[in-house]
């Protein structure tokens, strides 16, 4: 069986900002101009991007949201937990993995504007997940999500929101 570095080795995946680790696989060639996007956006996107990204055992992506759509497919290993928060629903976590039984889904699409952290489920193991995005990912795009903000928003989610946000370096 395959483990985590020979994939990090193989697929060529570097440290994430976020948590984990990741490779860009894919940036659309053609660009959607920047008057034809809504304001949230200053510049031109891509069409579409997609990235691998791996979580290896503890690692966590840290909250976090983005001005676009972002589809999570299940690839390989544990199963992932995916928290969101959003000011409208509140509070949601699903598990994304191909177990349809254990009520795992293999595909999710995370709305713009939602605050999203994830965690491996089996803290011994690993995730492969692929992430595309449209219109395509820029850094620019990215905002973490600061905890004591969070905390302002979801106080009941206290303990997850520490947890779960990037500690201040």
């Amino acid at each position: 069986m395959i483990n985590h570095e020979e994939i990090i080795k193989r697929i060529e995946l570097i440290p994430h900002p976020e948590g984990g680790y990741y490779r860009e696989v894919y940036r659309s060639e053609e660009n959607i101009i920047s008057n034809q996007l809504p304001d949230r956006y200053n510049s031109k996107r891509s069409f579409s991007t997609s990235i691998y990204y791996m979580l290896v055992k503890e690692q966590i992506s840290v909250f976090h949201k983005l001005k676009s759509d972002e589809i999570w497919h299940f690839y390989h290993s544990s199963p992932l937990h995916i928290h969101l928060l959003d000011a409208k629903s509140g509070y949601k976590k699903l598990k994304l993995g191909n177990n349809l039984i254990a009520v795992e889904i293999p595909q999710f699409v995370i709305p713009k504007g939602t605050f999203f952290a994830a965690e491996v489920v089996d803290k011994k193991s690993f995730t492969l997940i692929g992430c595309t995005v449209s219109p395509g990912f820029e850094f620019a795009d990215f905002e973490f999500g600061i905890a004591d903000q969070l905390l302002k928003q979801f106080p009941q989610q206290k303990e997850l929101i520490i947890r779960l946000s990037k500690k201040d370096e």
